[in-house]
């Protein structure tokens, strides 16, 4: 069942637009993977979806309804969460407190990433980029939300935790949607629902398993 969509979606900075007429659906529960390089449109796709560009045409649809005109932060109160590439956590606030912001009971979090138990006290801006990476997708992860929007989730991570993390990520009861340059190995034998896009433009469309064999479907929305 589709969950969050986006219509014939475009964006636009100034004179230039970033995104030409974007279309693309999210399951729920389900993962989707936006891919594409630096510049191809991956994370304003993301932006659209969770409400922080505005569309200068087409629509985004959640659960059914055409909720384009509806603010970031009524998003987030309906139970979207989007954890950014940059400034993920609050780094004057120690760890334990960062996830306190998402849960008053983070041991479920703690126990799916261990690795943060020692880091309780830590204030945030002291963790290296891996860790941080770590600790805004835990706050993800405890927030319970209905749809998990995340940009680059596990950069700076070593491969067997970020394999970790999108596996936890896969098995939120939720619509997760995360944009990635390239397809993680990790989803490589998983179900997932991908898109490639290209200077602003769906190019594939498809499970992750048909991504890069002969003869794959191009422009397929």
């Amino acid at each position: 069942m589709t969950l969050l969509s986006l219509h014939h979606a475009r964006v636009r900075y100034g004179p230039l637009e970033a995104l030409h007429g974007v279309t693309l659906a999210a399951p729920g529960p389900g993962l989707t993977v936006l891919l594409g390089r630096n510049g191809s449109g991956r994370t304003t796709a993301l932006h659209a979806l969770a409400g922080i560009v505005p569309l200068s045409g087409g629509a985004v649809v959640w659960d059914g309804v055409d909720v384009t005109g509806v603010p970031a932060y009524e998003r987030a109160r309906r139970g979207l969460c989007l954890v950014p590439e940059r400034r993920a956590v609050f780094g004057s606030l120690t760890v334990r407190e960062n996830l306190a912001l998402a849960s008053p009971d983070p041991t479920a979090v703690l126990d799916a990433c261990p690795q943060l138990r020692p880091l309780l006290e830590r204030r945030a801006g002291t963790l290296s980029g891996g860790e941080q990476r770590m600790l805004a997708v835990s706050r993800a992860l405890a927030a319970r939300a209905r749809v998990v929007l995340v940009d680059e989730p596990v950069q700076g991570m070593s491969p067997p935790v970020a394999a970790r993390t999108y596996a936890l990520l896969a098995a939120l009861d939720a619509c997760v949607v995360v944009a990635e340059q390239r397809l993680p190995s990790a989803l490589r034998d998983r179900s997932a629902i991908v898109y490639e896009l290209r200077r602003g433009a769906v190019v594939f469309a498809g499970e992750a398993g048909e991504l890069g064999l002969p003869g794959r479907s191009a422009g397929r929305a």
